[in-house]
């Protein structure tokens, strides 16, 4: 994942990389040696705050290492861009947002998967009232990737690394945050994963909506996209979106007589989405935000209600107890 980070970094005019950071000096050496960068490598981030004029860090460690980079570098007043997930517990993420706020400097956190050419689509169709109010909310991810590394044995692999992602989209699809989870964590026959590789979780949302999650990262087999696969019903009609194509919905064709079963019309809306997409789009925003001195659009402040699904599934998983929200 750094390899797009430094890639969009040096691609830009504004934007210079002026120190590496890695517990492992090879690491970062084979890094620098790859995209042509001289610049100075250090094992501490405190160390490369103290020897540069960086006013920015990107964090791309493994989670369990994102407080220990996003802590130092908002204290000392320097913005953040991270990967997903904030942190690897609920505790470090309010302690990074909790810095955040006292800093000078912003916390913005990657989430890429809003950024697609349908994406939009699929929220406009919800904003716009087509299908009226939506009720119910189904996501289904089902991939099988063979990563091999620190996800392998993640005790939530799916839940922690990768469910943050499709949780993300639901609030960013229907402009709702949850207020109670339910999940059932498992670990399939045939898994190449120590953890629990595949969930089920049934979200409330504030407005009384039912978001209800499947997913399995050991999947084998009529792979779904990585923007998963959504169905999103209203009180007049349906939206449908498969993660890779442009999104439809269904209103019924009303007459003056009601039938059995309403005949309905199938409405394709294609995407007028002009930015760059995925991983290009998330350092566009982020960047665009700290240019313009405002909040990104995934600023920590809003990603922690994200970061709330994951650990209240987490938590209900473990507790096998339905669990609130509360931020």
């Amino acid at each position: 994942m750094s390899h797009a980070w430094v890639k969009n970094a040096i691609s830009r005019e504004d934007c210079e990389i002026v120190a590496l950071v890695d517990l492992y000096e090879q690491t970062a050496q084979k890094l620098a040696e790859e995209f042509s960068m001289q610049c100075p490598i250090f094992k501490d981030i405190s160390e490369a705050i103290d020897a540069t004029d960086a006013n920015l860090v990107f964090d791309v460690t493994i989670p369990e290492s994102h407080v220990k980079i996003v802590v130092p570098a908002l204290k000392a007043g320097l913005n953040v861009l991270g990967e997903k997930p904030m942190a690897s517990s609920m505790d470090e993420a309010l302690l990074m947002l909790e810095t955040a706020g006292k800093s000078a400097g912003s916390y913005a956190v990657m989430q890429n998967r809003r950024y697609s050419k349908e994406h939009p689509s699929l929220k406009s169709i919800i904003s716009s009232g087509t299908i009226g109010q939506p009720g119910f909310l189904c996501a289904d991810f089902f991939v099988g990737p063979h990563f091999g590394g620190f996800r392998d044995v993640m005790d939530s692999p799916l839940i922690l690394d990768m469910a943050i992602h499709t949780f993300d989209q639901a609030r960013f699809i229907v402009g709702g945050d949850p207020v109670s989870v339910y999940c059932q964590e498992f670990n399939p026959t045939g898994s190449w994963y120590t953890g629990d590789a595949s969930a089920v979780c049934i979200f409330e949302f504030s407005n009384g909506l039912i978001f209800c999650y499947r997913g399995s990262w050991a999947s084998e087999g009529f792979k779904t996209s990585w923007e998963a696969e959504w169905r999103v019903m209203g009180s007049k009609g349906t939206a449908l979106w498969d993660g890779a194509n442009a999104p439809k919905f269904e209103v019924p064709e009303l007459s003056s007589e009601q039938p059995f079963m309403n005949q309905h019309q199938t409405v394709v809306v294609e995407a007028d989405w002009v930015g760059r997409e995925s991983h290009l789009g998330g350092f566009d925003e982020m960047f665009s935000a700290l240019l313009e001195g405002r909040d990104a659009e995934t600023d920590c402040k809003d990603n922690i209600k994200s970061m709330a699904m994951v650990f209240a599934a987490i938590e209900s998983s473990k507790t096998g107890k339905k669990v609130m929200i509360e931020l």
